[in-house]
């Protein structure tokens, strides 16, 4: 297949919309089910790229839950503790410690579900059975992986009437060293960003604390790869192989930080006992009942506690996730990793991420005020290193 023509490109009115080789080559995916539109592939070919990357870096399945170009996490196959496996909807899938990519997969879904509501995977392994399973019961636009098994590929084309979008993408492909866009007519031409990033990166440690944990350079590299492939501005954080907090697009260092802070003592609270054990009606469905947990912990629009609301969503009235429940739960947490697409001008984004349990960064450095970020670092004993090397993505 040589061009593959869409429906429409980011919008409606945007017409005529194609995908194409620009050499006339053959495009290296095959479209098994669906029609993929203009989004869908722009999320997954960034995400197929971010999870080969960490496989590549790990050495460990991977997965990805992408939505509007940039990921709501990533994270490797590592097995689930018991509370995480039912902060993640998953405490029911059997098998689920046999199969790393479905543990890879359970994990990316399950950090931010809300924004991954109607996401697009990627798989860095051969779909299964297990990881299927759990891609069929959520709201999802398609997946992309290197092949799907016999088992996994008839469950994953019974979803949404026969019409999920699935992709094999080839994955010996590798594209040309040069890229171009086009805006407003004009087209710009750059180098692909082939940075390999590893261990390596993590050897210009300028804090006193210079103890790097193996988890630690794992859960950077993690958090790097991630933010690799994540809309600028971006900061990410990440712990246990997974990213837990993804702050991206934002105009302000500190508000990527703040952003993803909050996604990440979310993702924390999640599994904290009051929450695990709200009294939800049978009938509340999963995306609802991530609705009713997300107000309940972070008091957004709705008190889902209140009088007249309560009776919505629970079998009984729920005590309150309260202010002093929260700092102190949130203080409990420690050794989290954390990594910026580009150098912290000022400390307060250390400050920021202290308050999430973070104990490791790595950024690029070259900050005027590098002094005065390190020295935040070491009044906290935190562990960071200048990687030199910038990230961004758009």
């Amino acid at each position: 297949m040589k061009e593959f023509e869409l429906k429409y490109g980011c919008n409606p009115n945007q017409k005529p919309s194609k995908i194409y080789m620009k050499n006339g080559g053959e495009l290296p995916i095959e479209i098994l089910c669906g029609r993929p539109g203009y989004i869908n592939f722009l999320d997954a070919f960034n995400a197929w790229q971010l999870v080969k990357e960490l496989k590549a870096a790990l050495n460990m399945p991977a997965a990805t839950s992408f939505k509007h170009v940039s990921p709501t996490s990533a994270a490797v196959g590592i097995p689930l503790s018991d509370k995480l496996k039912k902060a993640c909807f998953v405490e029911d899938i059997e098998g689920l410690d046999a199969s790393p990519l479905a543990c890879a997969f359970a994990r990316a879904r399950g950090t931010d579900r809300m924004c991954s509501f109607g996401d697009f995977i990627a798989l860095s392994d051969v779909c299964d059975e297990t990881t299927a399973l759990l891609i069929k019961r959520e709201v999802s636009d398609g997946v992309i992986a290197p092949g799907y098994t016999e088992k996994a590929l008839e469950i994953l084309k019974s979803k949404r009437k026969g019409n999920y979008n699935i992709i094999k993408i080839d994955q010996n492909y590798v594209p040309e060293v040069t890229e171009t866009k086009e805006v407003f007519g004009i087209t710009f031409e750059q180098g692909r960003n082939n940075f390999e990033i590893n261990n390596a990166l993590l050897e210009n440690i300028v804090t006193n604390n210079k103890e790097l944990t193996e988890s630690a350079k794992r859960d950077l590299i993690v958090a790097l790869i991630t933010l690799k492939y994540t809309q600028s501005n971006s900061v990410c954080y990440a712990v246990d192989g997974q990213a837990i907090g993804v702050g991206a697009g934002q105009q302000s260092r500190i508000h990527c930080t703040r952003l993803a802070g909050g996604k990440a003592d979310t993702w924390f609270l999640r599994q904290c006992d009051k929450v695990l054990n709200l009294p939800f009606l049978d009938s509340l469905g999963r995306p609802e009942r991530d609705n009713v947990i997300d107000g309940y912990i972070n008091k957004n629009e709705e008190d889902v506690c209140a009088e007249g609301n309560w009776q919505k969503y629970f079998k009984t009235r729920p005590e309150p996730l309260t202010d002093d429940e929260i700092t102190a739960y949130l203080s409990e947490i420690d050794g989290v990793a954390l990594g910026s697409d580009a150098f912290f001008p000022f400390g307060d984004n250390v400050e920021r991420a202290f308050k999430s349990g973070v104990k490791y960064i790595a950024q690029p450095g070259g900050s005027i005020r590098d002094d005065l970020v390190i020295e935040a670092c070491n009044n906290h004993d935190m562990v960071m290193a200048f990687t030199g090397m910038r990230l961004f993505h758009h």
